[in-house]
């Protein structure tokens, strides 16, 4: 019981979350054991169990949310009409909330066989009435009592109207209704048959799991796969590289060592008493070194690719290890309690810290490691030991027939020097520009641009080919940088051998008609439009950075383009990577350092500025409205909620007002998982490296998704879960090749433009998978459903 109070204890205490604590997945059920209407029914086949705050103090719901398959819910939109959608996307028939009472009587059960079942009244019944959610098999003991110590909490804090923290075991002991049994809800012969009392979770049920499991791990032995008589071998840990000599111990703590099998997809106990020590080995140097009694288990760098996630909820910490040959190891290590995890945080993100940003940690404010430290607990492990099997497979997306180009894999009736896999010239794609106020997209090859037109049924065309960019003096150049301008009808073009010009192409002709100089001195390292919709209009200016500055552009000025009065440059080195506007204009900056500023108007200092987590941004989003900000490093995404919760200045963005000194925005590291992580690296051979991540755009669209690519990979984030706090909050599809770039098509969530080196597709959003090791390893048939690949004709000086 000590250790589910601290950990309740953590969960309350971050109140920037809505979401207290989750059940991920179960079944919701009514039962009815002395009603003639029926003895139970099914409400939701499939379902998350979540404990949220309310807008009122000390008031706490128990919501249950139906979940859906990626694509489920646009189908039954679609199936039901715009009528129908409304009302099957209501509330009701959505989600069940509950203020959590005394009077509900809530309670759990485990039942023989593992399953467990939470409880509670149905105050709007008959009597005897109830609500059951059966937990799915995957859930784990420890995840219900936590859950149910949560929901005690919540209901002495409504009848006392004081802070949990002040309950005593007796206090809380009041709100335990173990002892009333819970009626099966399952279809029974009779509905007095009970289910076996089993007390509720504790922290011994807690320890006799992981008791269980630990036994499970230690007596594995090599599985043979479904339908074949062959051996799986378990993962096994790598040699431990040598130890460096240390200067300074950051942190020693003892834990458990589990690692991540691959054929399994589980985490297997390795030594259940390891020393796990973080030491500085050098200037800005770290490391980190796993001792058991017997053996070295591991050592490493502590660098950002270890991809730290820290989970107080089951006291562990998961994070990567890479040997010399590249190949990747996901490594958990579980703390005996709340105190000893939080001093191996401590020094972990130190170490991390220092090595990223060569300052040293206690030279920052306590407000800043407080933001650099919630970064870096925001995901839950999701230990595979209990993880759901695959029970069906994903449902394909129906290839319909159309005129439009095919991939090279669905062309049956082409020759063989009809198309060019790989073209002569050498050229691959790299950018993508997606047309806002026409259906065109743009993609840059070389000194090339192959224009694609959307179809009505989602799918590309080939439209073009503009075979030569060159400036206006004749000198052929390969764009480094691309942005559709005024209504669509220009691009602007960064040449990198002219770092203080900039160009712009007439696409009607398919000709760079200008060059822009900007300024003598000043470069133009990146640049942004206006307003985040300004390309559908015929807005002219536009946002110029350069590595400390941030000014406007006006190509109707004569000479320099420069704006001198709007011109906000700083003395150091900022090193400014990347900006993005919203639909007033605010403006969102970020740098190589890992900070982001704020500003509503430029010439003038940032309302606001986040510290950097040390990470290099390499990209930049707004949502429209301005309340998220979603920035790209190269293995994690950061979003950051931009609207004030309290003090004065609460209901204002952070690009309005600036946040109070002590409530700066936490935020919310998007990251795969670990495991993900070392199977994606198992496949490709190479390190995360995340494309910049997008929002989903349109005028009157709201943000509901997030796209980014990595390798072969497209990983793509529903907002909706994110900000749930679920578990399982993004999906992926598999390319044969390296994704160059990625966006949403404008005005959609639901369909994405891909460009591969030697192809550009739109995809069906609803074709992605949750990320198993089935999808994971899959070899796709072919790269989408339909795309463009371009002819020989149009990569050899194709006629415009």
């Amino acid at each position: 019981m000590f250790m589910l109070r601290n950990v309740t204890k953590y969960l309350f205490g971050d109140t920037s979350k809505e979401s207290i604590v989750e059940i991920p997945q179960g079944q919701l059920y009514l039962v009815r054991p002395l009603s003639p209407k029926g003895y139970s029914e099914l409400i939701f086949k499939d379902a998350a169990a979540t404990i949220r705050r309310t807008g009122q103090e000390y008031q706490y719901q128990l919501v249950i949310q139906r979940a859906y398959e990626e694509g489920e819910e646009e189908l039954l939109a679609e199936e039901d009409g715009e009528d129908g959608a409304a009302e099957s996307l209501s509330a009701d028939k959505d989600e069940k909330t509950f203020l959590l009472d005394q009077s509900l009587h809530f309670r759990s059960e485990i039942r023989e066989g593992g399953e467990a079942v939470f409880a509670w009244r149905d105050l709007s019944g008959d009597p005897g009435d109830l609500y059951e959610f059966v937990c799915d098999r995957s859930v784990q003991a420890g995840e219900v009592g936590t859950f149910e110590m949560v929901a005690i909490k919540c209901q002495y804090e409504r009848k006392f109207r004081r802070p949990q923290e002040a309950a005593t075991e007796k206090d809380l002991q009041q709100f335990n209704f173990t002892d009333q049994t819970i009626p099966s809800a399952s279809a029974v012969s009779s509905p007095t048959t009970k289910a076996t009392d089993t007390p509720s979770p504790n922290r011994k049920a807690i320890e006799d799991s992981l008791a269980k499991q630990t036994k499970k791990d230690m007596s594995s032995k090599p599985s043979k796969t479904k339908g074949s008589d062959k051996e799986v071998v378990p993962t096994a840990a790598p040699p431990s590289a040598s130890i460096p000599k240390a200067t300074e111990i950051l942190t020693r703590e003892r834990a458990e060592l589990h690692l991540f099998d691959f054929p399994s997809g589980s985490f297997m106990l390795q030594d259940p008493s390891v020393i796990a020590t973080v030491s500085e080995v050098g200037k800005w140097q770290y490391w980190l070194q796993i001792t058991g009694e017997d053996r070295q288990w591991l050592g490493q760098p502590v660098v950002a690719d270890i991809n730290p996630v820290f989970n107080f909820e089951y006291l562990s910490f998961i994070f990567n290890h890479y040997t010399d040959d590249g190949s990747a190891y996901s490594w958990l290590l579980r703390f005996k309690d709340l105190e000893t995890e939080e001093r191996f945080q401590q020094g972990l993100m130190q170490a991390l810290w220092e090595q990223l940003n060569e300052i040293k940690w206690t030279k920052t404010t306590d407000d800043d490691r407080q933001y650099v430290l919630d970064a870096f607990q925001d995901l839950t492990m999701e230990d595979a030991e209990n993880a759901p099997k695959e029970d069906e497979e994903e449902e394909e997306v129906e290839e319909v027939e159309d005129d439009s180009q095919r991939s090279e894999q669905y062309d049956s009736d082409e020759s063989a020097d009809d198309v060019v896999a790989k073209p002569e010239d050498g050229d691959i794609n790299s950018q993508l520009a997606v047309g806002y106020k026409h259906d065109r997209s743009f993609v840059v090859r070389g000194s090339k641009i192959g224009v694609f037109k959307h179809t009505p049924n989602n799918n590309l065309e080939f439209s073009t080919n503009i075979s030569k960019v060159e400036t206006p003096g004749g000198k052929l150049f390969s764009p480094k940088k691309v942005m559709l301008h005024a209504e669509d009808t220009d691009m602007i073009l960064q040449n990198e051998h002219n770092p203080n010009s900039l160009y712009r192409m007439d696409l009607e002709y398919g000709k760079v008609v200008d060059e822009w100089k900007v300024h003598d001195d000043i470069q133009v390292k990146n640049f942004a439009p206006e307003k985040k919709f300004a390309q559908m209009t015929g807005e002219q200016t536009f946002l110029g950075l350069s590595h400390n500055a941030l000014y406007r552009i006006d190509p109707r000025l004569s000479g320099n383009k420069m704006v001198d009065s709007d011109l906000k440059q700083y003395t150091s080195k900022n090193a400014f990577s990347s900006a993005a506007t919203t639909e007033k204009g605010y403006i969102a900056v970020a740098s190589e350092k890992g900070d982001i500023r704020m500003f509503d108007k430029l010439g003038l200092r940032a309302k606001t500025q986040l510290p950097a987590l040390g990470d290099p941004i390499t990209g930049l989003d707004v949502s429209a409205d301005g309340r998220w900000v979603l920035a790209t490093c190269r293995t994690y995404l950061l979003l950051i909620d931009a609207m004030q919760k309290d003090g004065k200045n609460e209901g204002k963005l952070g690009f309005e007002k600036s946040f109070a000194k002590d409530s700066k925005p936490q935020p919310r590291r998007l990251a795969l998982q670990p495991s993900h992580v070392a199977q994606f690296q198992y496949e490709t051979k190479a390190p995360l490296s995340f494309t910049p991540a997008r929002f989903n755009t349109g005028v009157d669209d709201k943000e509901t998704s997030i796209i980014t690519a990595t390798g072969p990979f497209i990983v793509t984030w529903n907002m909706k879960k994110v900000i749930a706090g679920r578990k399982d909050p993004y999906t992926i599809k598999r390319y044969e090749e390296e994704v160059k770039a990625d966006n949403f098509k404008y005005g959609s969530d639901k369909n994405v433009i891909v460009a591969l080196p030697n192809e550009v597709n739109m995809v069906a959003k609803q074709s992605f998978k949750k990320p198993t090791r089935e999808s994971i390893a899959a070899t796709p048939r072919g790269s989408g459903r339909f795309g463009a690949r371009l002819r020989k004709s149009d990569v050899v000086n194709s006629p415009y």
